[in-house]
């Protein structure tokens, strides 16, 4: 690939927009969310699949339900999101917007698949 060809190709790249978010993941038989943030949104929900189906899923508990349940018993959801390059530091962003959803949900025990601690993994 020539050298103006490649400059242009990335030009092209950076104007793509890529959304930062926050996500929510319900099981449609109990009720149960998980509720995390992402900096990039773009095909996030097929890359959870993916390891929601190979059995490496961050969170125990929901991978736990999506293996006895199965896909159909999940609904995948952005609830809030930015474009990423309007936000200074999207780290500190990110966790502001779920601190903001976690309180305002509490998926916590029977509610979700969240751990109040600040842990969320397991």
């Amino acid at each position: 690939m020539d050298k103006n060809k490649r400059k242009e190709l990335l030009e092209e790249y950076k104007q793509i927009k890529t959304y930062m978010g926050i996500i929510q993941i319900t099981n449609k038989t109990n009720g149960k969310i998980y509720i995390d943030s992402y900096p990039n949104l773009k095909n996030k929900w097929l890359a959870i699949q993916s390891q929601l189906d190979i059995g490496r899923f961050v969170n125990a508990r929901l991978q736990k339900d999506w293996k006895e349940l199965g896909s159909e018993a999940f609904s995948y959801e952005v609830l809030e999101q930015k474009k990423a390059d309007e936000v200074a530091d999207r780290r500190w962003e990110l966790k502001q917007m779920k601190k903001s959803w976690l309180e305002k949900l509490q998926p916590y025990g029977d509610r979700g698949y969240n751990k109040p601690s600040g842990n969320e993994t397991t």
